[in-house]
């Protein structure tokens, strides 16, 4: 529960200390005077959106920090460990949140001393405090909101899941399935075209590199008459052209220069190099004759290669890709047809998966359904019997769940959830915002917000002027109400009612100080004395009689 609440320059705070108790804590004070400071402070902490006009003028900064008792919440020990934000001091028995805001607008949140993101503290915000505004009881008007409140007092958050995940495997689904529709008549013409390519390419039936093979071979063949006599005249003139060849010229310089080198060492070099040649010029001829020995000139082969390579250039031309590339080309082509083809039977398959997903969202959204309508019947008894205690004893409460296959399917269900309500014998009953006036919403909120505490974990619960509308006798009703709510959880109210504000076990008075220049809020804990007074002059005004002293001194007995 939340033990103790600490304000620096926050609004028209200077600074405000704050112990809080369990049990009940009344808030009163003068209009204006900043009631519902600690919330909006407290809100901070729990992640609120923070804003430079929140730092009080003449300020760098505003910071706030709560401190909660936290040795029996479960779930917050187990949320502190698992995003490792335990104190190691304090044994898990002390929460620290922190908030500071710039007179820029720029904030920082710590908790525990580690710096934390917003996010963490909104998730963390949700297992300590649960804050009621004063527009709270307004959303009852809307059917969402009349289905969430339904939900909560349900407990099958079980079920919700299950609808919703089967809600979202449909709707991804039946995207991809339109996604697929759309494009059918293009894909389909696209693969028809292809099936002509592939089958065409198919036939030719060009192996990898076969171009570079071919192109090669096509150069020889048609060159093939012009190689060979070139071969064989080399071939003469470097070997067989008796005196005049170039190996017996070679030969004769070799022998010519071999004698004289005896004479002088420096030819033996020449005589090395020209002995070189002669086994080169030896090597060559013989390469050579084997060459044109092996040269066949075969004119059918020649048109086969000719054919083939001409094909294959009007392939290229005709599929507007270099030839070198065609085989590349016609492999690609082979795999989206492929993969044309499985889409087929991937838009049967995403078919079923609609149907299939859609089926189970229809079972799961019956059987929720069904949780809701046994639940909307105890919830509607309960609400009645609160709000006829409060000065509304005629009224008569319902919930109606009604189950529409024919409304767009939802990741909530199909259920349409509506509270009607009849405040009067003999008037048909209706929508709420139809029949109630602003006190009786206020008045039926309440009740449903003291019903859906029952068995919340959550350790705070927060209302902030909630009994707007309520005077009197139910006013009375609604401060034993929240006492008895104090009694199972740490409650806190900031009211204007005498009779509210005498049900709290604590009572804190907010006044508003100013000297022309400045001005200051301050919070403190009224004494019992001091509790009768404020009491009186909630009763009677600011001219304090012995009659309203007695009158609040009563007023508050009846709550001991």
């Amino acid at each position: 529960m939340l033990v103790h609440l600490s304000i620096k320059n926050l609004a028209i705070v200077k600074t405000l200390d704050i112990d809080f108790r369990q049990g009940l804590s009344v808030v009163t004070g003068e209009t204006g005077a900043g009631k519902s400071i600690a919330i909006d402070a407290l809100g901070l902490c729990l992640g609120e959106r923070a804003e430079a006009s929140m730092v009080r003028a003449g300020n760098n900064k505003a910071e706030v920090c709560a401190t909660f008792d936290i040795k029996s919440l479960k779930q917050v020990n187990e949320w502190l460990a698992g995003h490792d934000l335990c104190q190691d001091d304090e044994a898990n028995s002390e929460l620290l949140i922190r908030r500071v805001v710039s007179s820029e607008g720029r904030s920082k949140a710590y908790i525990n001393g580690s710096p934390a993101p917003l996010q963490q503290l909104k998730e963390l915000g949700l297992l300590l405090v649960n804050i009621h505004g004063q527009h709270a009881h307004q959303l009852l008007l809307k059917a969402e909101n009349q289905r969430q409140v339904l939900d909560r007092f349900a407990d099958h958050q079980a079920m919700q899941d299950e609808v919703k995940q089967f809600y979202q495997k449909w709707l991804e689904s039946k995207k991809q399935l339109e996604q697929l529709q759309l494009g059918q008549q293009q894909r389909s013409d696209r693969r028809n075209l292809l099936a002509y390519q592939v089958q065409e390419l198919d036939e030719f039936a060009l192996i990898e590199d076969e171009f570079t093979s071919l192109e090669s071979e096509h150069k020889k063949l048609s060159h093939s008459q012009t190689l060979l006599e070139q071969a064989q005249q080399s071939f003469y003139r470097l070997y067989e052209a008796d005196e005049h060849s170039a190996l017996t010229a070679v030969q004769s310089s070799l022998d010519s220069l071999s004698e004289l080198q005896h004479h002088d060492p420096d030819l033996g070099p020449i005589v090395g190099i020209l002995n070189e040649a002669l086994i080169n010029i030896d090597e060559a001829s013989v390469q050579l004759r084997h060459y044109a020995d092996n040269l066949e000139i075969d004119p059918m082969r020649m048109n086969q290669v000719e054919q083939r390579y001409s094909q294959a250039m009007d392939l290229a031309r005709k599929h507007n890709v270099n030839p070198e590339q065609l085989y590349q080309y016609h492999q690609s082509l082979v795999v989206e047809l492929a993969q044309l083809n499985s889409d087929d039977s991937v838009l049967d398959s995403l078919q079923q998966d609609v149907q299939k997903y859609l089926d189970s969202y229809l079972q799961s959204a019956r059987k929720l359904s069904k949780s809701r309508y046994l639940a909307s019947k105890k919830l509607a008894v309960q609400v009645e019997s609160y709000i006829q205690q409060m000065n509304m004893d005629k009224a008569t409460f319902t919930v109606d769940v009604n189950f529409d296959e024919s409304i767009p399917p939802s990741a909530m269900g199909l259920d349409k959830v509506a509270f009607m309500i009849s405040t009067n014998p003999g008037i048909q009953a209706d929508t709420l915002d139809k029949v109630v006036s602003g006190g009786e919403l206020s008045r039926i909120g309440l009740a449903i917000q003291v019903i859906s505490t029952n068995g919340n974990q959550i350790p705070t619960m927060i209302f902030d002027e909630v009994d707007t509308g309520i005077s009197g006798p139910t006013a009375s009703v609604v401060g034993k109400l929240l006492r008895k709510l104090g009694a199972s959880c740490q409650v806190i109210c900031v009211t204007h009612l005498p009779q509210v504000a005498a049900s709290g076990h604590q009572q804190m008075f907010v006044t508003k100080f100013t000297d022309d220049k400045t001005t200051e809020t301050h919070m403190i804990c009224l004494k019992e004395n001091e509790r009768i007074e404020e009491l009186a002059r909630l009763l009677a005004g600011d001219v304090l009689t012995s009659s309203a002293i007695a009158n609040a001194e009563e007023l508050l007995n009846s709550y001991q």
